[in-house]
């Protein structure tokens, strides 16, 4: 973790204003809130790795696993989204932050103890609930830190909580589940988040809204209602595209992240441990890599065109797809690890600079809520959709293809990424205009 926060003290703007903050407290903040993050995919990705011993020991099918690895989680994380930043935006933000990370963790210790697919799936929505109050205050907290030329590669040094959670769940949940069993794994990742808890709690401040735009919440003015900030962002084009461009690369990301896992396992019999290992590695750094790389060149080529930030992403996904292709049609598990080292590198790439315009769309109010809007159609589509897309397709190959079905699914799905890169080409066409509207008129 100290790595990470050499990286975050990049991120600093010297000309910020301070409200009082050092720009060591601001690092401290940032890397604090990435930790947060980080606890929150652990718990939320560490039922890949364990799904085929789930599938084993609760007899479940691949459309019940996908079941409770998207839908069921991707619902109530999504739409609860919304009204908790409609609090957040409201109230003292590290508050809720904190309060979603006890829910969240509680309810993953919770998963070690089922004994059904209905008690699985009870205690993945506690986990979906919890989790839904992390993101969009936190992202609106670092919006007030970092001003706006700096705000992607804050938001991608946020976004790295990805890919260490990943790495994490990957990691430790493939040789826990491998040494001690499925449920053992639960409860050693779940646990460490109520302490990360306290120090949310107990060692951040509430950033002044509005200070690294130079302005104030009041200002600002009250926190509007979600349907006028629905209707806002809904309104510009270049943030239709931009939703429906993360949307569909989370739908690829999802899907891929949630079932190589146990790809790996029936199309090269690879142990858990052994998969843990390689997909730790891969997607902890090189998506990590990707994830902080991208949002940087957004930066640094968006302060000459703020367009930039969303070409930098169809890019990436441009060259990084034909390797997606390439590892599902590998029958080789070192050529199909290989090549998932780059679209791995793509895997989150798009989060820092999406986050980034969408928080420069709105006014100061409404920054919480316009997040939870972004992640509510990422995730509804993208999360819910993308796992259980790929568990129907398996099971419907399965007469033809038999263990080689998740193959063959996974390969079917990830046609959606060159599709969200269109979209993100076309939210680049409009994006000057609707963020300087947002900058001079308050989308008025």
């Amino acid at each position: 973790m100290t790595d990470r926060a050499g990286a975050v003290s990049g991120v600093v703007a010297a000309g910020a204003p301070s409200q009082g903050f050092t720009p060591a407290y601001r690092n401290y903040a940032l890397f604090v809130l990435m930790v947060a993050y980080t606890a929150n995919y652990v718990d939320r990705q560490i039922l890949a790795i364990l799904l085929q011993p789930i599938k084993l020991e609760l007899g479940l099918t691949d459309t019940q696993l996908g079941f409770l690895s998207g839908i069921t989680f991707a619902i109530f994380y999504a739409t609860l989204g919304v009204p908790i930043a409609m609090w957040a935006d409201r109230s003292n933000r590290r508050n809720v932050v904190a309060l979603a990370l006890t829910i969240f963790s509680s309810m993953t210790v919770v998963c070690g103890f089922v004994t059904n697919f209905a008690q699985l799936a009870l205690a993945r929505i506690g986990v979906g609930i919890g989790e839904a109050g992390s993101s969009p205050p936190s992202h609106s907290m670092i919006s007030d830190m970092f001003p706006p030329e700096k705000r992607a590669s804050a938001m991608g040094i946020y976004s790295l909580g990805i890919n260490i959670g990943i790495l994490i769940g990957f990691l430790v949940g493939g040789w826990v589940s491998q040494w001690y069993g499925w449920r053992a794994a639960f409860f050693i990742v779940g646990a460490p988040g109520l302490l990360i808890a306290l120090l949310v709690r107990f060692t951040l401040k509430e950033p002044e809204r509005g200070h690294a735009d130079g302005t104030t919440a009041q200002a600002a003015g009250a926190a509007p209602k979600v349907m006028e900030v629905f209707r806002l962002l809904w309104s510009q084009r270049s943030f239709r595209h931009i939703s429906f461009g993360c949307a569909l690369a989370a739908f690829g990301g999802y899907a891929g992240v949630t079932w190589i896992p146990a790809f790996l396992i029936r199309s090269f019999q690879m142990t858990p441990g052994e998969i843990g290992t390689w997909l730790a590695l891969i997607i902890g750094f090189v998506g990590g890599a990707g994830t902080y790389f991208t949002s940087w060149l957004a930066d640094h080529y968006g302060k000459r065109d703020v367009r930039w930030n969303m070409w930098v992403v169809a890019i990436v996904m441009a060259l990084c797809f034909p390797f997606a292709i390439a590892m599902y049609l590998s029958f080789d598990k070192y050529w199909a690890l290989a090549f998932f080292l780059v679209p791995a590198f793509a895997g989150a790439a798009y989060i820092g600079p999406s986050l980034a315009m969408t928080q420069g769309l709105v006014v100061l109010r409404m920054r919480a809520v316009a997040s939870a809007v972004l992640f509510l159609i990422l995730n509804l589509i993208g999360m819910g959709l993308g796992p259980q897309a790929v568990g129907i397709v398996s099971d419907l190959y399965a007469p033809r293809f038999g263990d080689e079905s998740l193959r063959y699914a996974l390969l079917t799905v990830m046609v959606v990424w060159p599709w969200a890169g269109v979209h993100f080409v076309l939210g680049a066409k409009t994006l000057k205009e609707d963020l300087e509207r947002a900058r001079t008129h308050g989308l008025k």
